[in-house]
């Protein structure tokens, strides 16, 4: 069989390649024929192929997201925004984090345990990538019907990738979420999140600059496992008649990793490295063109010399691996020697596979022959850009009428009871233990607050209690019923949830999980939640600093409600005056802060007691978020307040609930003049919070939200042994126990 060289695919160019069953539109092959001035060849048309598919090129969202870029101001935060391998941001005393989150939705679906524990390797290499140590991991999840037999193949399957994953990585899961709906039940949603810790000087980019360096590929060796891997994987709907996607999965290595994580960073500490990129999505393809396009000349690479599993694997194969636990590192040819030692001495695997050279192509060679002639920039960023077509979808109007609030209501005490009781035992809002508990939270002694607390909180500096606090949130449901106002509400609940605890709230990073974007329907709530969520992070001062998006979480014609997951990171002078959750001392005062409105659309009492999506979600006033979060921190920060919890899912009687089992106290609630019992209780009004306060500081406490304007009522007392909500129903914290926390391992144990 003929190679097919660059000058042989000049000679042929009738050959018929199999671009369509590489993911590209007819159209995307006429465009790459066009750059070239010629017919790929299998290796370019490889390339091109992974590069240019939704999952890498964001050909579908591009537009939209630049809104991020256009409508957010940098702050003085800022110091690595949107384009790198992650985000980075200033914390003070010298230190630096980075935090991403991304999706590997697709792969996880298919095999459950090495999608997601793929998915954590590939976030904690772009936070190595950036300079990094990665201290810890976040996982919000999203699944399907949590009784559906599905179901209980794919979560425990993900839970155990996930853990055994970052166990052995030695990395504390600290935040997330566990989201149980139908629409997820073809299309679960594992997105893994990931912290790293540098000081300034230390970030590192992902460019390949000064001609004669040398690209060193290092890592686990390439083979057969993941070829088109997430890149095909994410940028199609699944469709039962196709052939298994099996093969493309990853297969992950966490002890391969752990050493390449230590032999980076000691590379790092010597400066040996001018450039670095992960090997992700589209593996090698992805590696060289964007490190080539990034620098400052072009890039030479022998295929031949690229350590391989599998001797058997063509060029192209090669190309589009996404075998795991490899990385790319741009090299001085005087520093190669000491690169290669460093390597060695932590039995990782190194091989120099060509240079950086003074001309502005990415050539690459197999058998002495050249397969690969391209501008990498048309690879890397210039692939297809869709203004794909967008309208309000017919039946918005008709959900938006089904009025949750017209719902019936518990006709007595009794009933009310029962209704929390049902609430805090629904799936979720169910205690999570069961999948927290198979995660090491506390390895490395740093874990200051994790999982079920409002965000999870990092200690970086043991002599001055420096840390950084991260919470992720997205609310499916609500972003169905208003897409603009779903994804503001993701981002409000986020950044309350990090005041909660203490931190003040930095920055943002997300993944945006959507349906096809070549339907209508799924486009129009895209463009709104990324309109909102620009124009929310623009009221409330939180750059983007990166993130991820992930489409085509669809079946035939059912999609995944829209789910923006928003993570925020926020620093904390010192973690010593973090805020927990759980109510703990008796005799102190419960106040809640915020106004409570006659607000179910969406919220989880409709859901879990009426089955009913429909109406308008909760309003949005991001500036009563600012004020509520720097009370919040004020109050933490001077030792006003020994606990507090925001107000979201399930509203004040499932924060409260919360509370009350985490600290082993009851609860004795007074419902205030103007409210009845039932709103009290279940309405889901965002930018609120219930917090503890010490009698003595009672006045302090009362006399700050006076005086900046937040409304602040007196709802109860910590006390006793039950969650009394008086002239209603009480309820023993051993039956709230029972029906919290005996769900989850019910379904799955």
């Amino acid at each position: 069989m003929t190679l097919d060289t660059v000058k042989h695919a000049a000679e042929t160019p009738d050959v018929k390649l199999p671009w369509a069953e590489l993911g590209l539109k007819e159209d995307e092959y006429a465009r790459v024929r066009e750059i070239l001035g010629r017919r790929p060849t299998g290796a370019e048309l490889a390339m091109y192929s992974v590069m240019w598919s939704e999952h890498c090129s964001y050909k579908s969202s591009k537009v939209h997201l630049k809104q991020f870029g256009e409508k957010v101001p940098e702050n003085d935060a800022m110091l690595v925004g949107i384009g790198e391998n992650a985000g980075v941001v200033d914390v003070g005393q010298g230190y630096a984090v980075t935090f991403k989150v991304e999706s590997h939705n697709h792969p996880s679906y298919v095999e459950p345990y090495q999608g997601a524990a793929t998915g954590v390797g590939g976030i904690v290499r772009d936070i190595i990538a950036m300079g990094a140590r990665p201290v810890a991991v976040v996982d919000p999840l999203r699944m399907g019907d949590a009784h559906h037999p599905d179901t209980k193949r794919v979560l425990p399957g993900v839970v155990a990738g996930i853990g055994g994953y970052g166990n052995c990585l030695g990395l504390p899961n600290i935040g997330g979420e566990l989201v149980f709906d139908a629409c997820y039940q073809g299309n679960p949603l594992v997105n893994a999140g990931a912290i790293g810790v540098m000081r300034h000087e230390d970030i590192h980019l992902a460019k390949a600059s000064g001609p004669g360096n040398k690209v060193i590929l290092y890592g686990a060796r390439t083979g057969g496992d993941g070829i088109g891997g997430a890149s095909i994987l994410a940028s199609e709907t699944f469709d039962d008649s196709k052939p298994s996607k099996r093969p493309a999965v990853q297969v992950g290595d966490p002890f391969q990793e752990k050493l390449l994580i230590e032999c980076t960073l000691e590379a790092f500490a010597e400066k040996l490295v001018v450039g670095i990129q992960d090997l992700g999505a589209a593996g090698l393809s992805c590696a060289t063109s964007e490190l080539a396009s990034n620098g400052s000349g072009g890039m030479r690479v022998e295929l031949d010399d690229v350590p391989l599993r599998d001797s058997t694997l063509t060029p192209e194969e090669i190309l589009m691996s996404e075998s795991q636990e490899r990385m790319c590192a741009v090299v001085e040819p005087e520093k190669v020697e000491r690169f290669l030692a460093i390597c060695e001495k932590w039995d990782v695997i190194a091989t120099v596979v060509g240079e950086v050279t003074d001309g502005d192509r990415l050539e690459i060679f197999w058998h002495g022959e050249q397969i690969v002639d391209v501008d990498p920039r048309t690879v890397a960023h210039d692939g297809p850009v869709y203004e794909r077509p967008y309208a309000r979808p017919s039946w918005q109007d008709a959900l938006q009428a089904d009025d949750a609030n017209k719902l019936a209501r518990p006709a007595n005490a009794a009933e009310l009871r029962e209704q929390v009781l049902k609430l805090v035992a629904a799936p979720n809002q169910a205690a999570k233990s069961w999948v927290t508990d198979q995660y090491d939270r506390f390895v490395q002694g740093n874990t200051v607050l994790a999982q079920p607390e409002d965000s999870g909180m990092i200690r970086i500096n043991e002599e001055t209690g420096l840390g950084v606090a991260i919470a992720t949130d997205g609310n499916g449901r609500f972003a169905k019923l208003d897409p603009y106002t779903g994804a503001q509400l993701a981002l409000a609940e986020s950044y309350r949830n990090v005041a909660a605890s203490g931190a003040k709230p930095l920055a943002i990073s997300d993944c945006l999980n959507f349906g096809s974007p070549e339907d209508p329907d799924v486009m129009w709530q895209f463009a709104e939640a990324i309109r909102g969520l620009a124009d929310g992070c623009l009221e409330l001062g939180t750059p983007v600093t990166g993130g991820n998006v992930s489409l085509y979480n669809q079946t035939g014609e059912a999609a995944i409600h829209p789910t923006p997951v928003v993570a925020v990171l926020g620093v904390i002078d010192d973690v010593a005056r973090r805020t927990p959750i759980a109510f703990e001392e008796e005799g102190q005062l419960l106040y809640l802060l915020g106004d409570t409105r006659e607000e179910f659309g969406g919220s989880a009492w409709s859901q879990v007691v009426h089955g009913h999506l429909g109406g308008l979600p909760p309003k949005v006033d991001l500036a009563r978020e600012k004020l509520l979060a720097e009370i919040l921190i004020s109050a933490s920060r001077d030792g006003m307040i020994d606990a507090a919890h925001d107000l979201s899912d399930g509203g004040l009687v499932q924060a409260v609930t919360e509370s009350c089992l985490r600290g082993g106290k009851g609860a004795r609630l007074v419902v205030p003049d103007g409210l009845d019992a039932f709103t009290f209780l279940f309405s889901e009004s965002a930018g609120r919070a219930v917090v503890s306060v010490p009698r003595s500081e009672e006045l302090r406490f009362t006399d700050m939200c006076g005086a900046r304007g937040l409304p602040v009522t007196r709802v109860g007392v910590v006390d006793g042994e039950a969650l009394d909500v008086q002239g209603e129903f009480t309820l023993p914290l051993s039956e709230l126990r029972t029906a919290h926390e005996e769900t989850i391992p019910g379904l799955f144990a």
